[in-house]
C-alpha cells in the first residue's frame, strides 16, 4: 500500500526536505513559507525580535510587475525577497509614516533556488532570506548579519 499523500497544508512539522518519490511530492505552499519566515523571526535574539515582529510580512508566488519595473529586473526568478520601507537607522520621529515597513518573500524564486542548491533545507533558505531582508530594515552591516545568520560565514 502506498504511503498517504500529505495535503497542501502540512499538519506535521516540515523540515524542508523533498521526498524522493515524485508521485508523493507536493510543492511547499505560501502558508508554509510564511510559517517558516515567522519562525525565523521568533528565533532571533530578544534584542531584535520585537522590532522584527513589527515588520509586515507578505508572501507571494512571484514579485508584482510594479516591483520588477521599479527595480529594473527582467527575470522575476532573480528576486527571492524584498524589504520595503525606511531603515530604522534613517527614521526620524519627525517623519510621517507613509506605509508600514514590509518584507516580501517570493515563493517560486525561493523554491527554485532551494532545488538548484540542493545543499540547504527550505527552512534554512527562508531564514536566510528573512535575515537578509531584516538586515535592510535594521541597517545592519555584513558583520551584524554574520552574528545572527551563520550562512554568511
Amino acid at each position: 500500500m502506498p504511503a498517504p499523500r500529505l495535503p497542501a497544508a502540512h499538519p506535521r512539522p516540515y523540515h524542508g526536505r523533498m521526498t524522493h518519490d515524485p508521485a508523493q511530492a507536493t510543492a511547499p505552499d505560501l502558508d508554509l513559507l510564511e510559517r517558516l519566515a515567522r519562525e525565523a523571526v521568533e528565533g532571533l535574539p530578544d534584542a531584535w525580535r520585537g522590532a522584527a515582529s513589527a515588520v509586515l510580512l507578505r508572501v507571494a508566488d512571484l514579485p508584482p510587475d510594479e516591483i520588477l519595473d521599479e527595480m529594473e529586473i527582467d527575470d522575476p526568478y532573480e528576486l527571492t525577497g524584498l524589504y520595503e520601507g525606511i531603515p530604522l537607522t534613517e527614521k526620524s520621529v519627525m517623519d510621517q509614516p507613509m506605509q508600514p515597513d514590509a518584507i516580501w518573500l517570493f515563493r517560486r524564486p525561493i523554491l527554485d533556488e532551494w532545488v538548484e542548491r540542493g545543499d540547504v533545507t527550505l527552512r534554512e533558505l527562508v531564514t536566510h532570506v528573512m535575515i537578509h531582508e531584516l538586515a535592510h530594515h535594521f541597517g545592519w552591516s555584513d558583520d551584524d548579519i554574520a552574528a545572527i545568520d551563520p550562512w554568511w560565514e
